[in-house]
């Protein structure tokens, strides 16, 4: 047999790393020492120690039968994907070490990386939706992400029914009915339940458990993905897929990247739901760069740690907040007082996480005088970085959101959006302080 006919039959994989240990006397490892090597062994890198950043834009093939079974994989002209590296818009293998790692935080069978978080959502919902079809989800979302499921997909024939992130039972089993009988009418189908859950800036709740047994009761399991935007909480307080949710969300550029220098994006879940949104990758392309996957990858080595110190510190500076004069509420995941919120945190959270909404006296005057006034804390957008940020949603990332929305939504022009760093916490409290005191 020739061998070129051996490399039709059995070709070599691309990446052939040697057999991964996930469990050491019986015992599964934790996330955290899995994050050390996963994925990578040194002996395919002349034993660099560390994944080397590959900076090329394509792959050589061993032979050219193995070219042919790659891109057979790719079309889909034969089942399972590629088994080979081809082209850096389709993966690399940085993006293949981070993908498995980020598989390994949620528990997921697979994961795709991206160029930023909004990439990751987009892409999904294009992979998702048809026209005639509805999206289902809860409310407050992150500004964009509800800008377009509102203007962009609508535009391709695609309507939506929100539903308040604390809704009961009840209320999404109504919602449901309803988006069904809506799609039935259009001619399409319930394409996804989209979730976001702490929602962005409130700190809301949604029930995951009551929104899994709501569509596994009114919908097709298998037709209708529950998907969520984790990025508040996870990887370390949340793990949605445990509670219901098929499809986990996360802006990498947060807590995951952690240092305020980078722009990703990640979605993680059974390999079905991923393969419809890896084939549009692959057309589109928006997958994260190697430069950007490899930091990444130096992230989670510590994102544990980052995140622990991080919420530390957040529990500390709100107990200071929480009876403040100049303060009228403080948004903590740590003092739910809401019965129902309190007791969806209490099964599907293990932590309150360290981004919340400080309600400062007075409105839009007294909240700029404020974050005008922080020393530490930076005037910035965003979240989960190592520095302390504040911003304030209404008049910044949400400004876009119709005036009657944020209102409907609790988005009011005296919430300032905090989340702490790594900094020394009394350093924080001294800062909160003084800049309180010149409201």
């Amino acid at each position: 047999m020739s061998d070129a006919t051996d490399a039709v039959d059995t070709p070599t994989p691309r990446r052939n790393p040697k057999p991964e240990a996930k469990t050491i006397g019986g015992r599964e490892m934790k996330p955290s020492t899995l994050m050390m090597g996963h994925g990578y062994d040194p002996a395919l890198s002349e034993g660099s120690l560390k994944a080397p950043i590959f900076l090329t834009s394509t792959f050589a093939f061993e032979n050219s039968a193995a070219g042919k079974r790659h891109f057979e994989g790719i079309t889909g002209k034969r089942p399972g994907g590629a088994e080979g590296l081809v082209y850096s818009r389709f993966n690399g293998p940085n993006q293949e070490i981070l993908e498995d790692r980020l598989s390994i935080w949620d528990g997921a069978e697979d994961a795709l990386s991206f160029s930023s978080g909004m990439t990751a959502i987009t892409v999904m919902m294009l992979a998702y939706c048809n026209a005639g079809d509805v999206i289902v989800h809860s409310g407050p979302l992150y500004a964009a992400t509800e800008g377009f499921v509102a203007k962009v997909m609508s535009k391709y024939g695609v309507t939506y029914v929100d539903f308040p992130a604390g809704a009961t039972r009840e209320e999404i089993d109504a919602i449901l009915t309803k988006a069904k009988a809506q799609a039935a009418e259009q001619g399409g189908k319930v394409a996804m339940v989209y979730l976001e859950s702490p929602a962005n800036p409130t700190n809301a709740l949604v029930d995951v458990e009551a929104v899994r047994d709501s569509r596994d009761a009114i919908l097709d399991a298998d037709e209708t993905p529950i998907t969520i935007d984790n990025t508040f909480l996870g990887p370390l307080w949340s793990r949605p897929l445990d509670h219901g949710a098929d499809v986990v969300i996360y802006s990498l550029t947060k807590y995951v990247g952690g240092h305020s220098d980078l722009v990703a994006g990640s979605i993680a879940g059974a390999k079905k739901w991923m393969d419809p949104v890896r084939a549009l990758r692959n057309t589109m392309g928006g997958i994260a760069d190697p430069n950007t996957a490899w930091m990444l990858l130096r992230s989670l080595e510590t994102v544990e740690l980052r995140m622990q110190r991080a919420g530390e510190n957040a529990e500390k500076v709100c107990a200071f907040l929480r009876d403040h004069p100049k303060v009228e509420k403080v948004g903590y995941l740590g003092f739910i007082e809401d019965e129902r919120q309190k007791d969806i945190f209490n099964r599907l959270y293990s932590g309150a996480g360290s981004t919340f909404s400080l309600f400062v006296k007075g409105g839009e005057a007294e909240a700029f005088r404020f974050l005008d006034s922080m020393k530490i804390a930076k005037l910035a957008v965003s979240l989960g970085g190592t520095e302390t940020l504040a911003s304030l949603p209404a008049a910044m990332t949400h400004l876009s959101v119709p005036d009657e929305r944020k209102a409907q939504l609790g988005i009011t022009d005296n919430l300032v959006r905090i989340s702490i760093g790594i900094e020394d916490p009394d350093d924080l409290i001294a800062d909160f302080d003084q800049a309180l005191a010149q409201v």
